[in-house]
């Protein structure tokens, strides 16, 4: 088994135009980080042209499918039904996209399967980011 989850996903950008531009977006689930998801928007969906990734706590990605959560970079509310919005806070501006909140609760549930929720401890190598903290001196 891989371990490593890769989804890809259509997100829709909010804009203050009404239209909103489908963008692709990948998520990505690796067990050897088990606390995090990562997101990456390939760079022609990008204003500076290069690809962009944000990495944030799956917890956060699941508690926000069903309710409002964060408060730093990256926030996740639902939006009716069918979506989730994920803000993605940074120095040069906010970007919101919508995500069907069902591909993300299918991305959730494979990571899921993959490391369930309270075992993640288990996944750490813990010798291994000793050793690059203190680089290679254990």
């Amino acid at each position: 088994m891989s371990s490593v989850i890769e989804q890809s996903v259509q997100a829709r950008m909010v804009a203050s135009a009404p239209r909103m531009e489908t963008l692709p977006a990948v998520l990505s689930y690796d067990r050897r980080n088990p606390f995090a998801v990562r997101m990456v928007f390939p760079a022609p969906a990008t204003l500076e042209d290069t690809e962009v990734s944000w990495e944030f706590s799956r917890e956060l990605l699941t508690t926000g499918v069903d309710s409002p959560a964060g408060q730093g970079d990256v926030r996740v509310r639902p939006y009716g039904f069918q979506r989730t919005v994920l803000e993605f806070h940074a120095p040069e501006g906010i970007a919101m996209v919508h995500v069907r909140t069902e591909e993300l609760q299918l991305f959730l549930q494979r990571a899921q399967e993959l490391v369930p929720v309270g075992d993640e401890h288990r996944y750490l190598d813990l010798d291994g980011g000793l050793t690059d903290l203190l680089g290679g001196a254990c």
